[in-house]
């Protein structure tokens, strides 16, 4: 992301990031029981919560400042997407 914009390719590594959780997610579920699943996916929304307050300081608003929250905390998609 350049210049506080996002392009299709940063949303499309964001989808990717949260279908990849998603899936983690539901994993953590069986595996370890739905305690840890929701505890995974706490903090997945603190941090999303937390960006998306640092983007709102920082002047962005809107649906701009939801996208950019959504990039900040799904961005590692980009490492599953060749």
């Amino acid at each position: 992301m350049t210049g506080g914009n996002k392009s299709g390719t940063d949303i499309g590594d964001g989808h990717i990031g949260l279908a990849v959780t998603i899936i983690a997610l539901i994993v953590i579920a069986i595996a370890s029981g739905p305690q840890w699943a929701l505890i995974v996916a706490g903090c997945f929304t603190a941090w999303f919560v937390l960006a998306l307050i640092v983007i709102h300081i920082r002047g962005g608003r809107g649906g701009e400042a939801l996208g950019r929250a959504y990039v900040a905390t799904f961005w590692w998609g980009d490492y599953i997407n060749p």
